[in-house]
């Protein structure tokens, strides 16, 4: 239920409340049953007693969207420090991955398919993507494992990854 339909049932509990209070007032003036004007009071007491929790709920509900809002700022802001941070790294891995391939003499295409086999693409992947066809995908990632010396894509991600992947606490990685 959205606060503006809180708002609205408040109003009219609110209302009912009154003309009940008003009905029991006259009903008394009249000299009404006190047992029938005490119903109308019990009444009138329910309806407010409806307005008081909606009205708690409209507060609390904003209270918690505020909450929330300030989370989510917050996790905002981690998140941008957080690329930002990482984005270092990110540019640093990148310049010295593109500085290997050169060492390794590949050409501009040879280059852009290791970059592909580096991120996980299947060769017909990779050929879909350059406008290739698989055989060339494949010839070309041949050249980058016989220029490299590595034997295949495992050895070439391993040839990047190996020094990221830190061992553990006890000094022998579980990998």
């Amino acid at each position: 239920m959205s606060n503006r339909e809180r708002y609205v049932l408040a109003l009219v509990l609110f209302l009912i409340a009154t003309f009940v209070f008003v009905d029991a007032i006259t009903d008394l003036q009249e000299g009404g049953k006190i047992t029938h004007v005490a119903i109308e009071i019990l009444v009138a007491l329910i309806a407010l007693v409806g307005v008081g929790i909606l009205v708690k709920s409209i507060f609390e509900t904003k209270r918690d969207l505020q909450e929330v809002r300030q989370h989510l700022s917050m996790s905002q802001i981690e998140v941008e420090k957080w690329k930002a941070e990482s984005q270092k790294h990110v540019q640093g891995l990148s310049q010295s991955i593109d500085a290997q391939l050169s060492r390794w003499n590949l050409s501009p295409a040879e280059k852009e398919v290791a970059l592909l086999l580096l991120k996980g693409l299947s060769l017909k992947e990779i050929a879909e993507i350059r406008n290739t066809s698989e055989k060339t995908a494949r010839a070309q990632s041949l050249g980058i494992y016989q220029k490299s010396g590595l034997a295949g894509r495992s050895e070439l991600s391993a040839f990047f990854l190996e020094d990221l992947l830190q061992p553990t606490g006890s000094g022998k990685s579980e990998i």
